[in-house]
């Protein structure tokens, strides 16, 4: 499945991500994505990069045969990423 951004709904404390997923028949569903603002401030995410990570986020949940349309983008999963960019740097 394909995951294209729709668009985002801004709030004080978290982005609302909307994403169209594209199956192989061309059948659309739509998904969102919540990510905490504060938290990514706390693992140096920019607001720039949540989009790629909720779409990483959808692929994994659909690789893994879930079909959550609402899902949020955890701690844990921010965790990771400045995991990675900080194993990219050394």
């Amino acid at each position: 499945m394909q995951f294209v951004l729709t668009g985002f709904t801004p709030d004080a404390r978290f982005r609302v991500f909307a994403f169209q997923g594209i199956a192989s028949d061309q059948k659309r569903t739509d998904y969102t994505v919540t990510a905490d603002l504060s938290l990514i401030r706390t693992y140096g995410i920019m607001v720039q990069e949540l989009p790629l990570l909720c779409r990483d986020l959808l692929l994994q949940n659909s690789e893994a045969g879930l079909d959550d349309r609402a899902i949020t983008l955890t701690e844990a999963a921010m965790r990771i990423q400045a995991d990675r960019r900080a194993a990219g740097r050394e």
